[in-house]
């Protein structure tokens, strides 16, 4: 029996994962990447490892299974790349009552989330400025945590290389090769054509890229946040903050990692990003009322984080109703879900298997608005 062949479109952390588990299955995988590993979406992420407020209970119960996946995955592998440093959370006057009503769901779903004290918080978490605190309640999840994200991606691939997988970067997607509605592989930039029993649609933000032949795109709505890294000697920072003024981690580089979503800025995929921009000075002054000591420091080096959010804000996993050889495997959280949904994506194409936790998140349902749903 020969083995299946199967190229993913997108070498991110989704891809990476998805190359490993089928290659372990005894797959032939390629894996196409339009500029370099990592390079992409998952490169340009808060890469915060939680399910902290996702709903419904089937999308929070697949990011729990997600985190689950990254401590196995780290020690089957050695990899040094997940860091479950735990959360520290806590909301300004106006953000309260959702606060205390989503950790009061978070704890009836068994969920890890603790309330503690301010005191406890800055004893966890010195660096920060007690008054930014205040009185608000402070919730720490101790399991939650973050993912370096480049060595996630070439751990995963050199473990999959190992394995007889082809990695091929620098190499855009410009077309898919056809025959009826059966898909039978890519064609890049350069002409060159990669055939295969199935092709796997990995490539994040752009799902939706118009080199896809209309019926396979995702619907997509991206949002938008910036990224600021900053270096500041002498203070160090375990814990991941979440804060009203903006998310702050630490970073494997040694460095800190500032985020704020579609905030204090009107940036788009065609902003000019330069560490001296007045958006990364803002957003660090916004970051200086939590952990005074950042008052005076300069960016070190910024990114636009472009979120891969498929158009109703769920995953879209799974293969397109009417065409053959084509899967889907696009989501925001991938960070959190790469793992599992590497095992479970594989499962599917290996072995015919459908994960009943993946139901409510077939592409049809974006695809095809309004039409009553026949498979899982």
């Amino acid at each position: 029996m020969s083995r299946q062949s199967i190229i993913i479109i997108g070498a991110g952390v989704l891809g990476a994962s998805l190359a490993f588990r089928l290659a372990q299955g005894g797959a032939k995988v390629t894996i196409i990447e339009a500029g370099e590993i990592g390079g992409g979406t998952s490169s340009t992420s808060f890469a915060w490892v939680n399910a902290h407020d996702k709903n419904p209970r089937g999308y929070h119960d697949l990011n729990v299974a997600g985190m689950a996946a990254h401590r196995l995955l780290a020690k089957e592998l050695d990899g040094d790349w997940y860091h479950e440093s735990g959360c520290l959370e806590w909301r300004d006057a106006g953000g309260r009552d959702a606060h205390v009503a989503n950790v009061d769901r978070l704890q009836s779903w068994g969920y890890d989330a603790r309330w503690i004290s301010a005191d406890q918080a800055l004893g966890l978490a010195p660096s920060i400025n007690s008054t930014a605190i205040g009185d608000a309640p402070v919730a720490l999840f101790p399991d939650e945590g973050w993912l370096d994200t480049g060595s996630y991606v070439r751990g995963l691939l050199a473990a999959a290389s190992a394995l007889d997988t082809t990695v091929v970067t620098n190499a855009r997607v410009s077309g898919v090769e056809w025959a009826g509605r059966k898909v039978e592989g890519v064609r890049a930039e350069a002409g060159i054509l990669y055939q295969a029993d199935t092709v796997v649609n990995c490539m994040g933000r752009w799902a939706d890229d118009p080199v896809l032949p209309e019926e396979l795109r995702v619907p997509m709505s991206p949002s938008y946040g910036l990224l600021v890294y900053v270096e500041l000697p002498g203070i160090h920072l375990d814990h991941v903050l979440f804060t009203p003024r903006c998310h702050i981690r630490p970073d494997s580089s040694g460095r800190l990692l500032i985020c704020k979503n579609d905030a204090i800025h009107a940036l788009g995929p065609d902003s000019i990003l330069d560490p001296a921009m007045p958006e990364a000075d803002a957003l660090i002054q916004e970051a200086s009322h939590v952990i005074p000591a950042l008052t005076s420091t300069k960016a070190s080096e910024v990114k636009l984080g472009i979120r891969a959010v498929p158009a109703d804000g769920l995953p879209a996993i799974g293969p397109i109703p009417g065409i053959d050889g084509y899967y889907v495997s696009v989501m925001h959280s991938g960070i959190t879900l790469a793992p599992v949904i590497g095992s479970m994506v594989a499962a599917e194409l290996l072995d015919g298997h459908r994960e009943a936790a993946l139901a409510p998140f077939r592409p049809d349902r974006i695809l095809f608005p309004g039409r009553k749903r026949k498979h899982a």
